[in-house]
């Protein structure tokens, strides 16, 4: 509830925080499936709008240098173009180049924050949404724990890509790709976006 409350103050830093700490202790404590979920959309939607602001101000930050490099570009090949007449072909072509080199440049600087879609292995097999606590099968399968849980709590003690018998007790958590998709949210703040 305080994350919420921090949230709605319009203190992102220190709602995503208690956010993220309630998300710990509910995970650790085996809490219900449903309230870690709840958690994990609060938690999700403040670190969205977190990317959003800065992703905003970035990407400002971003055009207007953009347009200064231009605009001083323009003014090199003005300069560069008035004492030489019979050389301004040669400056022109330079100019275009150094134009073309600076948008490849500023489009690459504009990559992280630009929304593509979620890497098939950070994302679970049977929801397709990005993984916030991934386990693994004896069989390699790695599945969103709640989701898993869901599907063999409902009597279906087997695997649902393999086939193969599961049980609750042979889940283990797939720390690697937890990793993975922390990073990957961590550079990619977009993939928070849960709607």
């Amino acid at each position: 509830m305080l994350g919420l409350a921090f949230l709605q103050r319009g203190e992102n830093t220190e709602g995503i925080k208690e956010l993220e700490r309630a998300l710990d202790l509910g995970r650790a404590a085996n809490e219900n499936s449903d309230s870690v979920e709840l958690i994990w959309q609060e938690f999700a939607k403040g670190k969205y709008r977190e990317w959003e602001l800065e992703s905003t101000k970035r990407l400002w930050n971003l055009q207007t240098l953009k347009e200064a490099c231009e605009f001083a570009l323009e003014e090199k090949l003005f300069l560069d173009t008035c004492p030489m007449e019979g050389f301004s072909d040669e400056a022109t072509i330079a100019h275009s180049a150094q134009l073309e080199l600076l948008r490849k440049v500023f489009t690459k600087a504009a990559e992280d924050d630009t929304t593509t879609e979620v890497p098939d292995y950070l994302r679970c097999s049977i929801t397709f949404d990005i993984f916030r606590d991934p386990v693994i099968t004896p069989s390699g399968v790695t599945y969103e724990r709640a989701v898993i849980l869901d599907h063999l709590r409902r009597g279906k003690n087997f695997d649902p890509i393999t086939r193969k018998p599961l049980y609750e007790s042979e889940l283990i958590p797939n720390l690697a790709i937890k990793a993975a998709v922390q990073a990957f949210l961590d550079k990619h703040g977009w993939a928070y976006k849960t709607d």
